[in-house]
């Protein structure tokens, strides 16, 4: 299976490479990898002491991020390395504040490759976020005798893990992982029918991390002045359906003001077709206002703004649940005390399923019925309170993930 193995990722490569002929995105990441080696060599020195975290995108970066500060904390003299695989994750990282020395793309998952990278630094403590997972990458890292760990594990019936040619993939996961460090039960029991013992249920970290936005400064300029004192609905992450919800509810009650954060800045100009008389932050952020505005409708043509823009919300739709694509962060809105709506595809989020259960969001299959309920739901005020208090204690009363996880990590 090891020559199998190769052989799919030899084809991998190959196709990447075809694709990014054609993908911009693609092209980054293909492009940036031959980048990896030289910023590692350059970062860090012989004698550095390396923890070393993987991220397959910035949604696992933020997952990981609460223990990686816990780790920097501990050991403060160690340097710092993050990986992605993808380019979504690396460009926005890369462009903020953070701890991190060295931030690269994980370099393609052959022998030779990933032996030459790791032999550039001295790793002690390696972890990847979710389900991120690379054969060669643990054997070697196992090699130099580095700790491997796996944190938010989530496991799911359908991985390849339970097909018949996963059962090899996971003999190499018992043999090499030191831990994984479960999000729910429910994945911890999986894991453990595979034969992977060493495991344990620690929360998912993305709950510290947004306790941790929650008490950040969340100002935004501009965003008071639009909202005037009205109800206000932030679409976070939109994507076309979301964006036919914000259509229909604009269309019925005028008196509540729409903000609109689209998952990618190129649906920007596709708005302002939609919202011909939307306001573009980018065109709004420096003005002062001294009176109430007229227009219902705010895009948002900015990044990074979004985690902020959910404590100016009375309501959330957030993105991604409509189709396959992935349902994104539902808790940055809900640790504000926002009630969240959100599509029925979202089998990789099982915080999802909690927070309904917690009375502090709503699934809806179609986007018609979605935006009823919304339109419902602001009329109601009482109801709209109790589900809000409900979303900020599903958030609030989680434990401190990121301490179990790291009091596992110093027992090894």
């Amino acid at each position: 299976m090891n020559v199998v193995y190769n052989i799919f990722i030899r084809l991998l490569i190959f196709g990447m490479k075809v694709f990014a002929v054609f993908h911009a995105k693609t092209k980054k990441g293909v492009e940036g990898r031959k980048q990896s080696m030289n910023i590692v060599k350059t970062a860090f020195s012989a004698s550095d002491k390396i923890i070393w975290m993987h991220a397959a995108s910035l949604g696992e970066y933020e997952q990981g991020l609460p223990v990686l500060e816990k780790l920097k904390e501990k050991f403060p003299s160690h340097k710092i390395l993050v990986t992605f695989f993808s380019p979504s994750g690396y460009e926005n990282v890369i462009k903020k504040k953070n701890i991190a020395d060295a931030i690269c793309y994980l370099p393609f998952d052959t022998k030779t490759q990933i032996k030459d990278f790791i032999s550039c630094f001295h790793a002690e403590l390696f972890f990847t976020v979710k389900y991120d997972y690379w054969y060669n990458l643990f054997q070697e890292l196992k090699n130099n005798k580095v700790k491997i760990f796996v944190i938010s594990a989530l496991f799911y019936e359908s991985q390849s893990f339970f097909a018949s040619y996963g059962k090899w993939f996971v003999k190499q996961l018992q043999k090499n992982v030191d831990w994984f460090f479960h999000q729910t039960q429910h994945s911890y029991l999986l894991a453990k029918s595979l034969g992977l013992q060493q495991s344990s249920v620690t929360g998912d970290t993305r709950f510290d991390r947004v306790k941790q936005l929650r008490n950040q400064d969340h100002h935004i300029a501009f965003i008071k002045d639009f909202i005037s004192g009205d109800k206000t609905l932030v679409f976070g992450s939109s994507w076309q359906t979301e964006e036919k919800i914000a259509q229909l509810i604009s269309e019925k009650n005028e008196n509540i003001k729409i903000i609109i954060a689209p998952h990618d800045l190129k649906r920007v100009n596709i708005l302002k077709n939609i919202f011909p008389d939307a306001l573009l932050y980018s065109e709004c952020k420096n003005t002062q206002i001294g009176k109430p505005l007229n227009t219902q409708i705010l895009i948002i043509d900015s990044i990074g703004l979004l985690s902020k823009l959910y404590s100016y919300a009375d309501v959330a739709v957030v993105g991604g649940g409509f189709h396959n694509t992935g349902l994104h962060n539902i808790l940055e809105a809900a640790a504000f005390g926002v009630p969240v709506i959100f599509g029925n595809h979202y089998r990789k989020n099982p915080e999802a399923d909690d927070l309904i259960k917690a009375d502090g969001g709503r699934s809806f299959e179609h986007e018609n019925q979605a935006a009823e309920y919304i339109l419902d739901l602001f009329n109601n005020e009482e109801i709209l309170k109790e589900m809000s208090a409900n979303a900020e204690n599903f958030v609030l009363e989680k434990p401190d993930s990121s301490a179990l996880i790291i009091k596992k990590m110093m027992s090894f």
